[in-house]
């Protein structure tokens, strides 16, 4: 293959913005020093890429995975089991709360106060 043409790479990917992802991320993998898969005939690692899709000599699923490792930002950690045990000790905290009357605030109890302090005063009157 003398010329690498998108339309070529299109039957593997169908999707052009896949396929420029992938492409990216397969020229960058070259660059970082990965085997190539086809001659590198003076190409640049963008053609290169473009042609090992092209001819199919390199994975699309491995380029994929190769793809969403690079991108990410936060890698998922699997949460110990203590997170359980929080959780039931969170919800026994809750129910016990729950089950006291609540206490009145320093505003109601204010309030109250003033309240009676009125009805004293209109009994004296």
């Amino acid at each position: 293959m003398a010329r690498v043409t998108v339309e070529d790479c299109v039957q593997r990917v169908p999707n052009r913005f896949d396929l420029v992802m992938r492409a990216g991320q397969r020229a960058r993998d070259i660059s970082a020093g990965a085997q190539l898969t086809v001659d590198r005939d003076r190409d640049k690692n963008p053609v290169v890429a473009l042609r090992e899709i092209a001819d199919g000599t390199i994975g699309l699923e491995q380029l994929h995975e190769s793809l969403i490792r690079g991108l990410q930002k936060h890698a998922e950690v699997d949460e110990p089991e203590e997170t359980s045990e929080l959780m039931e000790l969170e919800q026994e905290v809750a129910a016990a709360l729950a089950a006291q009357p609540p206490e009145p605030s320093d505003a109601q109890a204010a309030a109250e106060a003033d309240y009676s302090g009125e009805t004293a005063a209109e009994e004296d009157v």
